[in-house]
This record gives structure tokens, sequence and C-alpha cells, in this order.
């Protein structure tokens, strides 16, 4: 095996306690839990509803539930964590409390870095019959909003937790193509004035046309988990070749095992490039968020993870060792089945798969 030593930074989700805009929306108390504890399987052998082992329903505003996850995620290789970071505009934010929290009480003392989650909240995503109801719009308020954005982000920045690629910062950014080249000049304009190299810029693009175009817009880095790689293959044989297996099996039309699925996760050509990201994916289930009409991913094993992991790592051993990184999704996305803690069903077999060929590689 090739030694290597990759960064894994896996993405964190903070949807696990209640406040008081989701209290509006859906009632006292709604919580990432409830859709998770509410599914149900949608044919046979249909691995729902999922249910949490060591660290249980848990609540997030509790600090040692925080210090649980960062020594599961140390076992596992995890470098760090990419928090969830909801900015909508005009200084209004969502979900920040466990970040906040993080950050002032020094709490886990575990790496870090912000994913700005740039897209607005649609009641569909919780709600198959709600539709396109408008929750929480994403807005681009300007220089000054910039500004007061960067100014939150500043003490984070300068966190020794926080996690760098040739020293600056690491700020992922979820909908690329939607963020103002305004606002990557004024926050590395910023950056500097405070005494920073710069930001690292990492955007997420939904199909790999969009690589030059985020390049060229000021990113360091471009990245794509590409989960839904065979619904929106571009040989439009192959999409309806599926389709129609689906339909005949009497399964959701973009129902995919993942042993055919995993393979698509990953594009050789633009994954060895040196500006690109890779990830890697356990498992992915969207039926407790969006029931028949999400993506859903069967029989994911660790057998077949490890196998995942295996060919992303082979992508990036040529890579210098400060861009050595590969993207976690997610560690614990649970709404979505895609989370590496512990479940019933396989323990801590997804976290013993990772640790197992990070070690074969050193």
């Amino acid at each position: 095996m090739t030694t290597i030593n990759p960064r894994i930074i896996a993405f964190y989700l903070p949807q696990y306690y209640p406040f008081k805009e989701n209290n509006e929306w859906w009632g006292t108390g709604f919580t990432e839990w409830t859709n998770v504890g509410r599914a149900k399987p949608l044919f046979k052998n249909h691995y729902q509803p999922r249910v949490p082992a060591d660290l249980g329903y848990y609540d997030l505003r509790l600090p040692e539930v925080r210090i649980q996850q960062a020594q599961l995620a140390r076992e596992a290789g995890v470098y760090g964590f990419c928090y969830w970071h909801y900015w909508f505009g005009n200084g209004k934010r969502l979900l920040e409390r466990v970040f906040d929290e993080v950050l002032e009480s020094g709490q886990p003392n575990f790496p870090f870095c912000l994913g700005w989650a740039n897209h607005s909240w649609y009641a569909k995503t919780w709600d198959k019959y709600s539709k396109d109801k408008l929750l929480m719009e994403q807005i681009y308020g300007g220089k000054d909003d910039y500004i007061s954005h960067f100014n939150y982000a500043l003490k984070a920045f300068k966190d020794s937790r926080y996690i760098r690629i040739h020293n600056k910062p690491l700020f992922f950014i979820y909908d690329a193509m939607a963020v103002p080249t305004e606002f990557l000049s004024t926050w590395n304009e910023l950056a500097i004035k405070n005494g920073l190299d710069g930001i690292c810029f990492i955007g997420r693009i939904k199909d790999d046309n969009e690589f030059d175009e985020i390049i060229k817009k000021g990113f360091s880095f471009v990245t794509s988990e590409r989960i839904n790689g065979i619904a929106k293959h571009r040989n439009l044989f192959i999409r309806r070749l599926f389709q129609v297996k689906n339909i005949l099996l009497k399964k959701p039309v973009n129902y995919y095992s993942y042993k055919e699925a995993y393979p698509f996760f990953i594009n050789k050509e633009v994954d060895s490039k040196s500006n690109f990201i890779p990830s890697i994916i356990p498992n992915w289930d969207h039926s407790p968020r969006s029931q028949s009409r999400g993506i859903i991913l069967h029989n994911s094993t660790p057998e077949l993870f490890r196998k995942h992991i295996k060919e992303v790592f082979e992508l990036i051993k040529n890579k210098p060792q400060d861009e050595q990184i590969v993207f976690l999704k997610s560690w614990n996305e649970w709404g979505e089945g895609n989370y590496m803690e512990p479940d019933l069903k396989w323990g801590k077999q997804y976290i013993e798969a990772l640790k197992a060929e990070l070690s074969s590689r050193n």
C-alpha cells in the first residue's frame, strides 16, 4: 500500500436541538430526530428506521455529547469536523448555538472548520405535502453584510483548532456558483488586514462542467460528492435502464444498491486534479425526509465502504501532503441516512472500516 496521510474532514450537522423557528414551523420540540424516528420501510428489507446506538437520540445542547462525538471521530481517524454554518444574509443565522458553544468553551479539543450552507430553506425538505413553501431565504446583502459575516467568522479563524491549508483558514461554500465574487475578494482583503494569509475557499459544484468557472471565480479548491451520479448520469440510456429496472421491481425511481452506485461517486479525470478534493460517502437514504421522492442507496456495508475509501485514497496519493484532504459526507446526517455514528445494525463497523484503511496506508 502507498503511504499517505490524508486529512479526513467530516461534515457535521447541528440540527439536533429545538429552536424557535423550528418550533414555529413544525411544532414544539421538532429536531432532525423527528424525521429519523418516524421513518418507515418503503420496500422489503429496506433499512428503516435507523436507530442510533452508542450516543442515542442525543441533544447537541449537551457538551458531553459533543465531546463523545469527537472521541468517536478521532477513533475512526477523522481529522476534524466541518460544522454547517447558516448565515442567510443581513446577520440572520440559524442553528448557531452548537458551534458558538464549541468556540467559546474550547471543547471538544478537536480540529474544525466552517461550511457555509448558503441555500434557502423550503418546507418540502421536511414535509412532502408542503411543496415549495419558502421558510428562510438565502440572500447576499452586499459588502456591509460580507464584512459583518467575516467579523463573525474571524474569531473562529484565529482559533488554534481551525483547519488550514497552506496556512489559510479553510472555508467551505455549499453553493459555489451562487456566491458573488465580491464576497470572496472582500473576505480575502479582510483576512490579510487581520493578519491572516488569506482564505482558502473550497467550493462545492453540482456538475463537473462547473469546475473551471469556480476556479476562475477565486476558489482555491473544488469538491463534489456526486451522490446522484447514477440518477443524473450523462448517458441517457444508463439513466433510463436503472429507472425501468426500479419500476419493474416496484422500487422508488431513485433506488440503487450502494454497490452499483459508489463507482459513480468518482470521476478520476477530475478528482485527480491538484485543486480538487474528493469525498467518501458511507451511505445515503433520504427517505426519512422525502419518502419515496429521495435517493435511496440500499445495502451499504462497511466492506463496500472500505473499497470506496481505497479508490479515493488512490486519487490523492500523489498530491502534496497539505493537499491530501478528503471530505467525509457525513458524520451525522441521520435524516439523509448518511452518517458514521454507530447504529443498532452496524455498531462501530463503519468507523472501523475507515480506521483500518487509514492504518493500512501508514
